[in-house]
């Protein structure tokens, strides 16, 4: 079926615009089981992440798009990332921070291999947290965390894929996990990233030249049960539905809405050596975007 040029266009923009907006990291902050317990002060933890994706069929508000360059698109992201933490109190109340940085690998592949392959730094990004609630007794913790995205990586306006984005992004998340039997947790997290602007989208927005990139806030519920199978391994399960992110490429609305379902499962292991933990999942539903068919995340995080 032929396609009229000025949908081809639009197109165009909203596929440079997705890999531009979802370059590294997924859509919100996931988190690990117990990443919602609260940390005993005063410690220091070096934390090693590697990362990969695989992202395939594009999709338009709900239906395949199948017209080049969309015929069989492949994006695949890997990803090194190191992260400092450290956990001390901060008005009586248990609180930890850090901070890390990405070093990452795109590669577009399939009826997009010839958009070039790009490797480098990604943004530092800072978090902190703190837990106005807590009771170890009963397992139950509340915590709220802020999160800054700094734009320090690479970027050119005439590359279509980027691992920095060239704008500021900033995020709230609060969590709650309570124990609901035996050695079954229940976790509960919502957070919400605000994006500052780009005002040097070249390539990646479909433009010969700079058009301005703005973006709505994008917001994550997830859901997860807990296991404790023994004082060494746990595992969980997780939920996500995301929503929001609009952008908009010099004040023109692209239509893009992010309404996404996705699950991820969990395993840690504790040991003398650090801990271990392995994330493995993909996408469910999507409603405008490329489709997550594959994310595994291996941590290693050791006290110093």
């Amino acid at each position: 079926m032929l396609v009229p040029k000025r949908m081809k266009t639009a197109l165009n923009k909203s596929l440079l615009c997705t890999l531009l907006l979802h370059p590294l990291l997924g859509y919100g902050i996931d988190l690990l089981p117990n990443d919602i317990v609260a940390p005993v002060p005063d410690k220091r933890y070096v934390q090693i992440t590697y990362y990969d994706t695989e992202n395939t069929t594009y999709y338009k508000n709900g239906s395949v798009v199948a017209t080049s360059p969309f015929g069989s698109p492949v994006v695949h992201t890997q990803s090194v990332i190191p992260r400092l933490i450290g956990t001390y109190t901060l008005a009586n109340l248990p609180a930890a921070s850090y901070i890390q940085l990405p070093y990452g690998n795109i590669q577009p592949a399939g009826s997009l291999e010839n958009y070039p392959t790009t490797t480098g730094i990604g943004d530092i990004s800072l978090a902190t947290a703190i837990w106005p609630y807590v009771n170890r007794e009963t397992r139950t913790y509340f915590g709220v965390a802020g999160f800054m995205t700094i734009p320090t990586g690479n970027y050119a306006n005439t590359q279509t894929f980027n691992l920095g984005e060239n704008r500021f992004k900033t995020a709230l998340q609060i969590g709650l996990q309570k124990a609901i039997v035996g050695n079954l947790d229940g976790m509960i997290a919502v957070d919400t990233i605000w994006y500052g602007g780009n005002s040097q989208c070249a390539a990646a927005c479909g433009s010969a030249t700079n058009v301005p990139l703005t973006q709505k806030p994008l917001t994550t519920l997830q859901l997860s049960p807990i296991y404790k199978i023994n004082q060494n391994f746990t595992v969980g399960a997780s939920y996500f539905y995301v929503t929001g992110g609009a952008t908009e490429i010099n004040n023109v609305h692209q239509n893009n809405v992010i309404n996404t379902q996705r699950f991820l499962l969990s395993g840690l292991a504790y040991t003398d050596f650090g801990r271990f933990s392995l994330q493995y999942g993909r996408d469910m539903t999507i409603e405008n975007g490329f489709i997550q068919t594959r994310v595994l995340a291996i941590r290693y995080m050791r006290q110093f």
